[in-house]
């Protein structure tokens, strides 16, 4: 009898991330944060544990970890507050939940776990999400908490190089995780603090499922990050998994087609993607994406630059 088969990637966001950029101080933060989303996750498999609890156990540390654009250390509004979003998804029953615009919840993920297990919805958004969060009985956290003082230098600087300007570069990346269980069910978790200085409520593809989050154990599980008004054009998450079920492409080779799509259009960014029985992959286009993988047959990488 063999040993079951289970598979684990994330991501920290894809970005303008260069050796030349990027302190030392920075890269070891971002690695030993990405290794303990990892170490999280893999022990929920390992112990034979689902997918959809895996994504989630991850996707709560990093959230936690000021190093990643999400809960505390996530971008802010042009206004200085965090407005946060989050999705999962369940690949065995294609069950999900999100939430966007967010305040005051810890961990955005285990609101949106919530609003797929706990509620008739799918989406929830601004106040009705929070609301929902306390009823719920969900950790709540002070605004400020989320704040740090890196996020407003950055904002700052953003602020001091014209009125209106816009993170087009999306220095700092939303994070995500997608996997797949000994039982052969994959899961898919995204959360964001959005883009700096983003305003009018806006809303990018994490939370959005099929854009930015999808699973399905006939394709794949995927988790994005990038530049989310691309993403929400092409629908990547969804287009990818359904070149994997339909047409039978390999994730790396359906990955690739739809990033190609998304360069075409003129954005950047990147993608997880693992498929039931099969090794987890990422594709990005931008200079670097925080990342790291691990299977149950002992392979484990961390990597955050374009040549790892």
């Amino acid at each position: 009898m063999t040993d079951p088969c289970w598979t684990l990637a994330i991501h920290g966001g894809a970005g303008q991330m260069t050796r030349e950029t990027v302190s030392p101080a920075t890269d070891a933060g971002t690695r030993a944060g990405l290794a303990a989303a990892l170490d999280s996750g893999t022990a929920v498999l390992a112990d034979g544990g689902s997918a959809i609890d895996a994504v989630a156990a991850a996707v709560r540390v990093l959230e936690d970890d000021p190093h990643f654009n999400a809960g505390r250390g996530a971008a802010l509004t042009y206004d200085g507050i965090a407005e946060l979003d989050a999705a999962i998804m369940d690949g065995a029953t294609r069950a999900a939940g999100a939430v966007a615009a967010v305040h005051a919840t810890r961990n955005p993920v285990a609101l949106a776990r919530a609003v797929m297990t706990d509620s008739p919805h799918v989406f929830l958004a601004g106040a009705g999400a929070d609301r929902f969060a306390i009823e719920q009985g969900i950790e709540q956290a002070d605004p400020d908490w989320f704040v740090t003082d890196a996020r407003r230098g950055n904002l700052a600087d953003l602020k001091a190089a014209g009125a209106d300007a816009f993170d087009v570069d999306m220095k700092y990346g939303t994070v995500g995780a997608v996997a797949c269980d000994a039982h052969g069910h994959v899961a898919a978790a995204t959360s964001t603090g959005g883009v700096t200085g983003k305003r009018w409520g806006r809303i990018g593809d994490s939370p959005v499922i099929g854009a930015g989050t999808y699973a399905d154990d006939r394709g794949a599980a995927v988790s994005c990050t990038g530049a989310g008004e691309f993403f929400l054009r092409v629908g990547v998450a969804a287009q990818i998994a359904a070149r994997v079920r339909l047409l039978g492409e390999s994730p790396a080779a359906a990955a690739a087609a739809v990033m190609a799509e998304v360069s075409d259009l003129g954005g950047t960014g990147g993608v997880i993607v693992t498929a039931p029985g099969g090794q987890p992959m990422w594709h990005f286009t931008t200079p670097g994406m925080n990342r790291a993988m691990a299977t149950s047959a002992g392979d484990r990488r961390i990597a955050i630059y374009g040549d790892e």
